[in-house]
């Protein structure tokens, strides 16, 4: 499957979304390079279908400065990990670092975040946001608090590098303590915007196109626990970020998220553009919005190439239900 740019027609009601920010078609696709919290309070209401993202946590780490830090592996935010089996391993935020001033302002983010998504998404539309286990509490709670309906949970099984670290500074001291669990799952917030009161999911299915979630096939819901991958290095090689997740977890998610494969999804912080490209293989137009310059550009290479990979399944080649 390739992926072009410039293919939507100049008449595709997709364009309206882009408003005067720079903005690059891409297949059925189109990515703006702006603030999301603008452009979401300037977009329509009620007209997209769904959102599907990874956002910075600690909105601390993505700061200019920050970045920079990154750039330079002087770390401050970000864990540098030390480098093992010939193999470099991307910088990782470090979320244990945020006090409790920046957690308080973590919450008022999404729950601003939050009433503006409420805004933009139709009635009974999804919103599937990644987290991680020291902050889905925190995060799920705002988003709730700005008004979205808390669904559930989307647990990805991925062994990472976080987490497991013995006390910082003293290691040799305690050689037997471990600050944290290793981290082995990723939590996925699954919230909606509630379905008008009195409403039935079939009438909104009929009415917005949302309300419930596209099953795999039509005897085979999408399990709430997959059995994931760490991102394989022939997409990091293709979109050197961060916080990159595997082409083959995120185009089950985006499959889920348009109950009649129809209608737009939107990642408000499309980073290197991943979401995007599993929208553009499961045939569904798409939004992306990057407020960062360097990781919008990265984006419009990334998604025609990322978008063009096979769809391969991870190494176990199958998705899990964990017994109870």
């Amino acid at each position: 499957m390739k992926i072009m740019k410039n293919q939507l027609p100049k008449s595709d009601p997709l364009l309206e979304f882009a408003l005067d920010y720079r903005s690059e078609v891409i297949g059925n696709s189109i990515v703006l390079h702006a603030d999301c919290f603008e452009w979401l309070s300037r977009i329509p209401e009620d007209s997209i279908h769904a959102v599907v993202t990874d956002p910075p946590y600690g909105v601390k780490e993505y700061d200019f400065d920050q970045l920079e830090k990154r750039e330079q592996g002087s770390g401050g935010i970000w864990r540098i990990p030390p480098a093992f089996d010939g193999h470099e391993r991307s910088p990782l935020p470090r979320f244990t670092a945020l006090n409790g001033k920046e957690r308080k302002s973590l919450k008022k983010f999404f729950a601003e975040w939050s009433r503006l998504v409420l805004r933009a998404l139709r009635p009974g539309g999804h919103v599937f946001i990644a987290s991680n286990a020291f902050l889905s509490q925190l995060v799920f709670s705002a988003l709730v608090d700005g008004g979205l309906e808390f669904r559930g949970e989307l647990i990805r099984i991925v062994r990472t590098l976080r987490g497991g670290d013995r006390p910082k500074n003293a290691e040799q001291e305690f050689p037997g303590v471990s600050t944290m669990f290793r981290g082995c799952y990723e939590p996925w917030g699954i919230l909606r915007k509630p379905i008008p009161k009195g409403m039935k999911v079939s009438e909104c299915l009929r009415k917005f196109e949302t309300g419930g979630l596209r099953r795999d096939s039509e005897d085979k819901p999408i399990p709430d626990v997959i059995e994931s991958e760490r991102t394989p290095s022939r997409e990091r090689d293709i979109a050197n970020h961060p916080s990159l997740k595997p082409q083959s977890f995120l185009r089950l998610v985006v499959h889920a998220a348009l109950p009649l494969g129809k209608g737009v999804i939107v990642d408000p912080f499309v980073g290197s553009g991943s979401t995007i490209a599993a929208a553009e293989v499961n045939g569904y137009p798409s939004i992306g919005i990057e407020r960062h310059l360097e990781y919008y550009e990265m984006s419009l290479d990334a998604i025609p190439k990322l978008s063009a990979l096979k769809n391969q399944v991870p190494s176990n080649g199958k998705q899990i239900l964990l017994p109870l």
